[in-house]
């Protein structure tokens, strides 16, 4: 993970100590995927940020315009001897978004809220190309999955006040409609996973 580290150091993302390890994905606007992640037992730290796209450290209505080609993502750092990045995967795909909505996650709509994951070396490739294949095989959707699987170049933090967005704003109206049914269905389809406590963002 050395390389990892030294992007993390470069561009501002959380840093993994010990045996921690890293995932990015993008699932829609980054406030529902984070609250999810808050959520899992084994997650170190979760930070919305962007990932996938050309320009350095873009602004969120840099990323806003789909001129970029940036998707809302997150980053989580988790420690493997908790959870596993399969794992990791299993609740991204089956809780945290909709793999099969092309360029659009519930009411948002554009590139910038398409279904990706950023794999940051050949062996979280390998697991995600597996994972996909199954869940294709195994006819988990009505409809094909779309998730974009590409390396992971860069991942900018986001403003501030797009960190730990529904911990701090519960009541909001999209977060009450489009987030917390997703944070219940990770606590209904995964309770071993899910813990009550939810901030552990950090940067």
């Amino acid at each position: 993970m050395t390389s990892l580290f030294l992007l993390l150091l470069a561009f501002g993302g959380p840093r993994p100590v010990g045996g921690e390890q890293v995932a990015v994905l993008a699932g829609g606007c980054f406030w529902g995927v984070e609250a999810v992640f808050e959520h899992v037992r084994g997650v170190v730290r979760v930070t919305s940020g962007y990932a996938g796209g050309s320009k350095v450290s873009p602004s969120y209505e840099d990323v806003g315009s789909g001129r970029t080609g940036h998707a809302e993502s997150v980053q989580i750092v988790f420690d493997p001897t908790k959870i596993s990045y399969r794992k990791i995967l299993e609740v991204f795909f089956s809780v945290a978004h909709d793999p099969t909505q092309l360029n659009r996650q519930g009411p948002d709509e554009g590139p910038e809220y398409r279904s990706a994951v950023f794999f940051a070396d050949s062996a979280q490739k390998r697991d995600v190309d597996v994972y996909v294949a199954e869940l294709t095989r195994a006819k988990a959707y009505s409809r094909p999955i779309v998730t974009e699987v590409a390396p992971l170049r860069a991942f900018y933090p986001a403003e501030d006040y797009h960190q730990d967005f529904a911990a701090k704003n519960p009541r909001n109206p999209y977060i009450v409609y489009n987030d917390l049914p997703k944070v219940e269905h990770l606590k209904q389809k995964f309770p071993e996973l899910y813990r009550e406590t939810g901030h552990t963002a950090g940067r």
